[in-house]
């Protein structure tokens, strides 16, 4: 069964960057609407950015100007470059993505496993 797979997390100090990737785990025909979320320990997941198959983009207030998201389609695959970060930007990134896993199929709602990002101040 296809999964979506997050990679790119990890610990970094307050100001610095990290950038998410977002993959499915094997060939599809394609990812149409993405979006990050974030939930932090007691806090409800909440949406970080989202991107859809024409490339329009929203983005939380808390992170714009500072996050940035993207999408490579030739490889199935969305970005969410972080930068400036700051300790409250700690929780585990999530992405979710409606995928078409082959031409004939209707599109489905995916979750990732979920990606740890840390920022220390």
């Amino acid at each position: 069964q296809v999964q979506l797979v997050e990679s790119g997390g990890g610990l970094v100090q307050a100001g610095g960057s990290l950038r998410l990737s977002c993959a499915a785990s094997e060939r599809i025909f394609r990812i149409k609407t993405v979006g990050w979320y974030r939930q932090a320990p007691g806090q409800q997941r909440e949406l970080v950015a989202a991107i859809n198959s024409f490339g329009r983009i929203n983005y939380a207030d808390s992170v714009k100007a500072r996050f940035t998201i993207s999408r490579d389609n030739a490889k199935n695959t969305v970005y969410l470059q972080m930068n400036s970060l700051k300790p409250e930007d700690t929780a585990v990134y999530y992405c979710n993505a409606d995928l078409i896993v082959s031409i004939d199929d209707k599109s489905m709602n995916y979750w990732g496993q979920g990606t740890q990002v840390t920022v220390s101040s």
